[in-house]
C-alpha cells in the first residue's frame, strides 16, 4: 500500500502537469493558432475556453468523484489532458484547437478532485498545509510551463503539447499502479442524487462555506485582472521583452513555491487559516493598488513580492477553509464548487481587464489594476467574516 508521503506525491504531479498544461501555451499557443488563419479575438476565444469549460465540469467531476471515488475520475481526466494534448499537435484545422482546448478544460477539473483526495487522507489541522502543495505546484508549473513551451517549440510548434501528453500519459500510469482510493464505500452518494448548490452549502457550515467560495471568486478575479495586463503594463512603463516577463514571473513562482511548499504549514499552525487568509487577501489589495504606481525596477520587485506573499497565503486558506467547513461525503463536490468559482473568475477577470484598459486614465492600466485592488478588498471583507471553527460537523 502506498505511503501518506506518496499519495501526497502523485496528487502534487498530477496538479503540476495540469498547470504546467496550462502554462505551457503562453508562448506558443498565439503562435500555433495563427497557423490557422485565427483572429486576436479567436485566439482570445481559445484561451478562454479552458477556463469556461472548467466553470461547467469542475462541479460535475467532484460530484462524480463523491460517487464513485477519486482514484478513477484521476484516472480519466488524466487521461483526457493526454488526448487533449495530443489532439492539438496532431491539429490540421482551427475548429480542432478548440476541441482539444475543450477536452483540456474537461480535464482540468480534475483539481477538484485532486483537493478532495487530500481533504480525505489528511487531518482537519494538517490540511491547509497539504493545500499548499497544491500551490506549491501550481506555481511550479507557472515557472516551468513557459519555458518547456519555448525550448520544446525550437522543433516545432506542436511539440510542446506532445511532451505535454506524454507527460500526462505517465501521470496515469503512476495513479493507476501507485495511488490507491481514499474515498470509503459508505461515504459515497447514490447515483440518483443532484444537489443544488444550497444542497451543498447545507452540508456545509452555512455562511462559512459560501463566504469562503465568493473570497475565493473575488481574488481569483482580481490576480486575473493583473496577470493579463502585466506584461503589456511592464511594455509600457519599462519597454521591458516577454524575457524579462518571463524572469519576473519566474521570480513570482518561486516565492509562492517557497511560501506554499515551504512555511504555510508552520505559520498555519501558529496563527490558523482565517488570519493567513485576511491577510493575504489584505497584502494582495495593497499589492494591486501599488502597481501602477510603480516607477522604479526595484519598487517594481517590491510589489511583485507583496503579490506573490499575498496569493501564497490566501489561495491555500481558502481551499483548507473550504474542506474543513463540509463534511466528509462532500468534499468532492465543495472543491468542485470551489474550483468553478475559481475557473469563472479566470474567465470574467480576463474579458474585464480588456474593456478596462480602454478607460481613459492618465497612467497607463492604473483603472484596471485599481480596480482589481478594488476587487480584492471585497475579498478581504469576506475573510473577515468567514468562521475560523476547526471542522465542519460530522458525516
Amino acid at each position: 500500500m502506498s505511503s501518506p508521503r506518496t499519495k501526497l506525491g502523485i496528487i502534487f504531479l498530477t496538479v503540476f502537469i495540469d498547470m504546467i498544461g496550462f502554462a505551457i501555451i503562453i508562448p506558443v499557443l498565439p503562435l500555433y493558432a495563427e497557423r490557422f488563419g485565427a483572429s486576436s479575438v479567436q485566439i482570445g476565444c481559445l484561451v478562454g475556453v479552458y477556463s469556461l469549460i472548467q466553470f461547467v465540469c469542475s462541479p460535475y467531476l467532484g460530484r462524480l468523484s463523491d460517487r464513485v471515488g477519486r482514484r478513477p475520475v484521476l484516472l480519466v481526466s488524466i487521461l483526457g489532458t493526454a488526448v487533449g494534448f495530443a489532439v492539438m499537435g496532431l491539429a490540421n484545422a482551427l475548429w480542432m484547437l478548440f476541441l482539444a482546448r475543450a477536452i483540456d478544460g474537461f480535464s482540468g477539473g480534475n483539481i477538484s478532485t485532486a483537493q478532495a483526495y487530500i481533504a480525505d487522507v489528511t487531518s482537519p489541522e494538517n490540511r491547509s498545509r497539504a493545500m499548499g502543495m497544491i500551490g506549491a505546484a501550481f506555481g511550479l508549473g507557472f515557472i516551468l510551463g513557459p519555458a518547456i513551451g519555448g525550448w520544446a517549440s525550437k522543433s516545432s510548434l506542436a511539440a510542446p503539447f506532445y511532451f505535454a501528453a506524454a507527460l500526462a500519459a505517465v501521470n496515469a500510469a503512476l495513479i493507476y499502479f501507485l495511488l490507491p482510493e481514499s474515498l470509503d464505500h459508505e461515504h459515497r452518494i447514490q447515483p440518483h442524487e443532484r444537489p443544488s448548490v444550497a444542497t451543498i452549502l447545507s452540508h456545509g457550515r452555512g455562511w462559512a462555506l459560501g463566504g469562503v467560495m465568493a473570497a475565493y471568486f473575488f481574488s481569483i478575479m482580481g490576480f486575473a485582472i493583473m496577470t493579463t495586463l502585466f506584461a503589456l503594463f511592464t511594455e509600457h512603463r519599462f519597454h521591458y521583452t516577454a524575457r524579462d516577463n518571463g524572469y519576473i514571473f519566474a521570480y513570482i513562482g518561486v516565492l509562492g513555491v517557497v511560501i506554499q511548499g515551504g512555511l504555510l504549514g508552520r505559520l498555519v499552525k501558529a496563527y490558523g487559516e482565517k488570519t493567513l487568509a485576511t491577510l493575504g487577501a489584505a497584502l494582495l489589495a495593497a499589492s494591486l493598488f501599488a502597481l501602477p504606481l510603480s516607477n522604479t525596477r526595484q519598487v517594481l520587485m517590491m510589489v511583485c513580492a507583496g503579490i506573490a506573499l499575498g496569493n501564497g497565503f490566501l489561495t491555500p486558506t481558502l481551499n483548507g477553509l473550504a474542506s474543513r467547513n463540509v463534511e466528509k461525503n462532500w468534499q468532492g463536490r465543495a472543491m468542485g464548487l470551489m474550483q468553478s468559482c475559481g475557473s469563472l473568475g479566470r474567465f470574467v477577470g480576463p474579458m474585464l481587464a480588456g474593456w478596462l484598459l480602454g478607460v481613459h486614465a492618465a497612467e497607463y492600466a492604473r483603472t484596471a489594476f485599481w480596480t482589481a485592488g478594488s476587487i480584492l478588498v471585497v475579498a478581504f471583507a469576506l475573510t473577515l467574516g468567514i468562521s475560523a471553527s476547526p471542522s465542519a460537523k460530522p458525516a
